[in-house]
């Protein structure tokens, strides 16, 4: 192995721990929240979890005011905040004629709005971007031990409703007349992808949480049709992303949460040009 390849790619990770426990911390998030994103996308609900994203803002800027920047505050005060959101917007789409897109759409612009006005009113413009971008490379013991218990949680729930889950995604009218586990799976899911959000609220950001979620499933959807070739494609192509964005934010001097986000979008755009299960490039070559 070259110097120069070990200064430029190993050392930055080796040397310091805090890109050791942004790397592990970024690895363990891509580990639940990824099939979360996959499912998503399979269910078509990927602005779902966007919506959710923004949902778990105001009790996380609760959960600030009372405790500073408290992980375990916060994270109370986000899971709560994005259950709620959840099941307003599942009453307002059954009692009303507004639809379940529009009516959590509503709500999460409500809980962006109110969440930003609390921080900025109470905090500085520091806290504000922490906890909008996140701070990867902050990340302490607290923070990296939550991150791990809420993926195994994750992991586990959804091995055990993994068939539910499944069923959930290719016919849930069906499954819902065959089966009393469809609610249970839905709203179990609902609550794993709030979890996984606040969990990436800690790591990347609200704002950004969704897109570590989101886009390493809409890369997989390129490359296969397979569901567990899906989940494992999604899953590196998470991990590769925070691996070279934590490599941009060390060398290049870049925010850490954008540059892995934009390096899933890079990723996107190849797999949008070249995947084998629906790139645009293939497709013009087949007609």
């Amino acid at each position: 192995m070259s110097p120069d390849f070990y200064t430029l790619f190993i050392e930055p990770f080796s040397d310091f721990s805090f890109m050791q426990r942004a790397l592990w911390g970024c690895v363990v998030l891509s580990l639940s929240a990824t099939p979360i994103g996959v499912f998503l996308t399979l269910r078509r609900m990927s602005l779902t979890g966007d919506a959710m994203a923004h949902a778990i803002l105001p009790g996380a800027a609760i959960g600030f005011l009372i405790s500073g920047l408290s992980v375990s505050a916060m994270t109370i005060g986000g899971v709560v905040a994005g259950c709620i959101v959840a099941v307003l917007a599942g009453i307002v789409a059954r009692h009303s004629h507004a639809e379940e897109d529009s009516s959590m759409a509503a709500f999460y612009l409500l809980s962006l709005a109110t969440g930003v006005l609390i921080i900025s009113s109470k905090g500085s413009n520091v806290d504000l971007l922490h906890v909008l971008f996140g701070s990867t490379l902050a990340l302490n013991d607290e923070a990296l031990i939550l991150l791990t218990s809420i993926a195994t949680i994750s992991i586990l729930m959804l091995a055990i409703l993994y068939r539910p889950i499944v069923m959930e995604c290719v016919d849930p009218a069906f499954f819902r007349t065959v089966s009393k586990l469809s609610s249970v799976a839905h709203y179990s899911f609902l609550l794993l992808v709030v979890l996984n959000l606040v969990a990436g609220f800690h790591a990347l950001g609200t704002l950004m949480a969704v897109g570590l979620m989101i886009l390493p499933a809409a890369i997989a959807r390129f490359w296969t049709a397979r569901l567990g070739i899906m989940l494992v494609i999604a899953f590196v192509a998470s991990v590769v992303s925070c691996y070279f964005g934590l490599f941009l934010s060390y060398h290049a001097s870049l925010a850490t949460s954008p540059a892995i986000v934009l390096v899933l979008g890079g990723m996107y755009i190849v797999s949008l040009l070249i995947g084998r299960h629906g790139g645009l490039l293939l497709k013009q070559f087949a007609n």
